[in-house]
């Protein structure tokens, strides 16, 4: 059973890792992810369902190094629900999640590419902290949208 304290600290971490992925904060995104973490995501455009294994922090810091390639992204929360997991200390989530990637396809010419993110998760309190343990992404469709102005 997970008491309202338990579904308070996971919304905070699952809110923290769209803050973290924002803000291109490595060390704190990883840091969201037990040591024996897997994340498994997909190659968008060309594959959007999840493709590629990486276990472990260090694969993992590796892996999300992709954002890099974007201007800015912005990590909506648009719904979660969080269930008790099979062992103590342990629960799943699912997470749905609009991802904005903004970039530019010509010279002076902002693209938002919104991709529309379902994350399957897999929790493990550890030291009284509920950290990933194991982050299945999917994107179920990207929207491609021009952008009038952002802020650097």
């Amino acid at each position: 059973m997970l008491d309202p304290h338990d579904r308070i600290a996971l919304a905070d971490l699952v809110a923290r890792y769209a803050l973290y992925a924002d803000h291109v904060r490595y060390t704190g995104l990883v840091g969201l992810f037990t040591d024996d973490a897997v994340l498994v995501m997909p190659d968008p455009p060309e594959q959007l369902e999840p493709v590629h294994s990486f276990t472990g922090r260090d694969e993992i810091a590796k892996a999300l190094r992709f954002l890099e390639r974007f201007s800015r992204t912005s990590h909506e929360i648009v719904g979660q629900v969080f269930d008790p997991g099979r062992q103590n200390a342990t629960a799943t989530g699912q997470v749905a999640c609009v991802a904005h990637h903004l970039s530019e396809d010509e010279p002076g010419k902002p693209v938002d590419f919104a991709w529309h993110v379902r994350y399957s998760d897999a929790y493990r309190r550890e030291g009284g902290f509920w950290r990933i343990e194991r982050r299945t992404v999917q994107v179920i469709f990207i929207e491609k949208r021009p952008v009038w102005c952002w802020r650097d």
